[in-house]
Order: structure tokens, then C-alpha cells, then sequence
């Protein structure tokens, strides 16, 4: 069996590399070839070109890239028109990936799959009947998504989160975290800013002083703050101006194991909106959600969004549990007393996680090996 796959940015690379190990457990004589990252290559892919050259967000950082995107999307196409896979799978980054499979449909009968349907629950619904005409198959990560999918025309598996069957950290490793940042059985507050540039300058700010404002009401409280790689620098500049100084834990220090053991220390988080919020129920960390974004942007979306929250916990859940504080309403004197009475109550959203993780695949089948028996099945 032969399968050409493309993925433009790490989730998506790890995503494949599961994928991969799934198709290898069910048809160990397969090969692959097409566009991935290291997790993907590690699975015996040559990549045809390093995936980090589609790793871009934003119209500005692409446009100066725009005529060498054109020619990566043609010359992914061309290869796997030539290769004539059994099945073409692509894998979130919509934006090259569905135009890759535009192309090849145009010129071949390949059937192509896509990893992550697009979120037309949220806004944009139509990108789902533009989608159907270049994607036979989505594998979706939630379970609400499959009857979006097909009312476009698409076949759709729901296939699991991948955050779902992640290792969870012990309690005895929850405590060895507190002893070693000096936090004891004093009440913990996890900080999560995002992992974005854009995001820190904007939410920083408000989370120190969400910070500063629950101190004053529990002063032996203590605050750590995992720090994503590409904007550790900023938060180094960005701390010192803080009224109180969390823990910055340096994520060239801290491994997984460490990361999610000051998940599962914490008595609470205050963090940006995104999937953060299931890694945060798996670790059953009750949680307020603070978002703040470009006024026009937040405009815009206001107008758009086709829900009443943006937080996955409750979406999955379809419960309210979690408090968000987005745009305009993301200030310190909303979201702090938020918090401090999830302190009070820590039980109040017990349930809406651990229903999310249930109904996201917690204890099931690892989702890269379902997402692979939905592909042959489908075949």
C-alpha cells in the first residue's frame, strides 16, 4: 500500500506521525511519501521538502512567500499525481494542503483524505461544501463534527482527540512538582498566555494583574507560568513589570512529564482560549478562559461566530461550566473574582471535563489507530 501525505506545521506533524504508526500496525508492508516533519520522517517518510518552509501565520509574514507556496503546492501535487497513491491523506493547514488536493483531484482519481475538518460549527460555514469538491474523507476530532461534514458530501469518521489518551501525571508526581518549586500545599494558579507573540502582548498584561488582584485576596497564593518556546524572550522582558512574580518555568528546562505535572498540581488556570482548555480538563484543572485579540478582529468575529463560546471544554461538553472573558471583557477585575471562587469551588466543573475527555476518546483506542481504520475502511 502506498500513501503520500502532507503536513505544514508540528501538530499536524505529530497528528501523522500517529497516523503513520496506526497504518503500520494495520498494513505493515506500507510506504510513504509526501511532506512532513521529523515525527513523520521518524515513521520512514523522506520529506520532499522540509515542512517548516509552510510553518507561517499570518498574511503578512506570507505574502513576501507567496510565489514559492505556489510553487511547493504545485510540486507537491505534481508528486503525488505521479506516485498514484491508494489514498492521499492531508493534514490540517488548510490553506496549502486543500489546494494541493485541488490540484491532484483536477488531474487524477485519487482519493484524498483530510486530517481535521475545518470549524464551520464556529464560523464560515461554507467552507465545508468548497472542501467537497477536492476531499473524499474527513477524520474528525470531535464527535460533533461528522454531520457537518457530510451534509457538505464528504464521508466523516470521528476519530479522537489526541489529547484524550496523552499520559496524565501522577498525584506523586503533582507533589514532587510543589516540592521542587518551593509551592508546598499552598493554593497554585497555573498561567497560560498563549504560545503566540500576538497573544502575550495582548493577554499578558491582564494576566499579571489578574495575578496581582487574587494575591490581595489569598496572599499565599502561588502562580506558575509554563512558558512556550517562541515566546519565552518576551515573557522574560514582560515579567518584571508584573506587581507579583510568578514561576516562569523555561520550556528548554522542562520536559512533558514536568509540563503536565504542574497541570495536574494546579488548583487553578487562567489561560488563553484554544486547546489548551482540553489539556487542562484531562488534567482536571478547573479553569478561566482569557482572551483578548485585535478590536477590528474581534468585530469581525463577533459578526461571524455561530456559537455562544469558544471554549472546547464547553462545546464538547455542551455545558456552560467554563467562565470566558473575550475581547472588550478580558480586564483583571472580570476575570480574577472568577477564579478565586472556582478556588472557593473547585467541584464546579468536575463533571463538564471529565464528560469532554469521555466523549473525546479518554480510555479508548488510540486515535491515530482509529484514524487509520477509518481510512482502509473507507477505501
Amino acid at each position: 500500500m502506498r500513501v503520500f501525505l502532507i503536513a505544514g506545521e508540528p501538530s499536524g506533524d505529530a497528528l501523522g506521525q500517529a497516523l503513520m504508526q496506526g497504518l503500520k500496525t494495520l498494513v505493515p508492508d506500507v510506504e510513504f511519501h509526501g511532506v512532513g516533519g521529523p515525527r513523520m520522517c521518524g515513521e520512514g517518510m523522506e520529506s520532499l521538502f522540509p515542512m517548516d518552509e509552510l510553518s507561517v501565520m499570518g498574511l503578512a509574514e506570507i505574502l513576501p512567500k507567496y510565489f514559492h507556496f505556489k510553487r511547493r503546492i504545485r510540486e507537491s501535487a505534481d508528486a503525488a499525481v505521479r506516485l498514484k497513491p491508494d489514498v492521499m491523506i492531508t493534514i490540517d493547514s488548510p490553506d496549502f494542503c486543500l489546494r494541493v488536493a485541488k490540484l491532484v483531484k483536477a488531474a487524477s482519481d485519487i482519493r484524498t483524505v483530510h486530517y481535521v475538518a475545518p470549524t464551520v460549527w464556529a464560523w464560515r460555514p461554507g467552507r465545508a461544501q468548497k472542501m467537497a469538491a477536492m476531499i473524499d474523507h474527513v477524520l474528525a476530532l470531535f464527535p460533533f463534527e461528522p454531520p457537518y461534514m457530510e451534509a457538505a458530501g464528504m464521508d466523516c469518521d470521528f476519530v479522537g482527540h489526541p489529547i484524550a489518551t496523552q499520559p496524565r501525571a501522577t498525584a506523586e508526581e503533582a507533589r514532587a512538582f510543589r516540592t521542587a518549586h518551593g509551592i508546598g500545599d499552598a493554593p497554585m494558579a497555573l498561567l497560560l498566555p498563549g504560545s503566540r507573540r500576538g497573544e502575550v502582548t495582548r493577554i499578558g498584561p491582564v494576566i499579571g494583574e489578574v495575578l496581582a488582584r487574587m494575591t490581595q485576596d489569598m496572599p499565599d497564593l502561588r502562580a506558575v507560568l509554563p512558558a512556550a518556546t517562541p515566546v519565552m524572550g518576551m515573557l522574560r522582558e514582560m515579567l518584571p513589570d508584573w506587581p507579583v512574580q510568578p514561576i516562569l518555568l523555561d520550556p528548554a528546562e522542562t520536559d512533558d512529564t514536568q509540563k503536565r505535572a504542574a497541570f495536574h498540581a494546579a488548583d487553578v488556570a487562567v489561560a488563553a482560549s484554544g486547546t489548551v482548555s482540553l489539556e487542562l480538563a484531562a488534567a482536571r484543572t478547573p479553569m478561566v478562559i482569557a482572551h483578548k485579540m485585535n478590536p477590528l478582529t474581534f468585530a469581525i468575529m463577533q459578526r461571524m461566530i455561530l456559537t455562544d463560546t469558544v471554549t472546547l471544554v464547553n462545546l464538547v461538553a455542551d455545558s456552560r461550566t467554563v467562565p470566558e472573558f473575550l475581547g472588550p471583557e478580558c480586564r483583571a477585575d472580570l476575570v480574577a473574582p472568577a477564579a478565586l471562587a472556582l478556588l472557593d469551588n473547585p467541584a464546579l466543573q468536575d463533571a463538564a471535563m471529565a464528560l469532554t475527555m469521555e466523549r473525546l476518546g479518554e480510555g479508548g483506542e488510540a486515535p491515530g489507530l482509529r484514524a487509520a481504520r477509518a481510512v482502509l475502511a473507507r477505501l
